[in-house]
């Protein structure tokens, strides 16, 4: 449960970061929040879901989890399905794999200014023991 917390914590940071500081990821997102939000809109006023299993098979089509407890039964629907699969399916990808590199470079920033402290307090050190210029 530790692990969860502390990565789900990773994945607010990154998305935080995400929108505060690139523009490219805050337009990936806001295509996909209008995406989901549409197909929501859509499956609760075309299907008669709920806005809560609409959001669900949204969702579960766009990550494509597709468990298949939820169908869409009208032919507008399928072919709004597919659309939506097609267009949603590259923007989660797209969302994703910007945020990873968002991760990746947290990190890697994170270690270069570990090592340059390391590196500074090293040569301090060895200043101190008279072996400096």
């Amino acid at each position: 449960m530790i692990s969860f917390l502390i990565n789900l914590w990773r994945l607010f940071v990154a998305l935080w970061h995400g929108v505060k500081e690139d523009e490219e990821f805050r337009a990936l997102l806001f295509l996909l929040l209008t995406l989901l939000g549409s197909a929501t809109y859509f499956y609760w006023y075309v299907e008669g879901w709920s806005v809560v299993d609409s959001l669900y098979f949204s969702v579960m089509t766009m990550s494509t989890i597709g468990y298949g407890d939820l169908v869409p039964t009208t032919t507008l629907s399928k072919l709004f399905t597919i659309i939506f699969a097609i267009l949603s399916i590259g923007v989660f990808v797209a969302v994703v794999s910007k945020l990873v590199t968002i991760i990746l470079e947290q990190k890697r920033t994170k270690r270069q200014k570990k090592n340059s402290l390391l590196s500074v307090t090293a040569k301090a050190t060895h200043q101190e023991k008279g072996h400096g210029e």
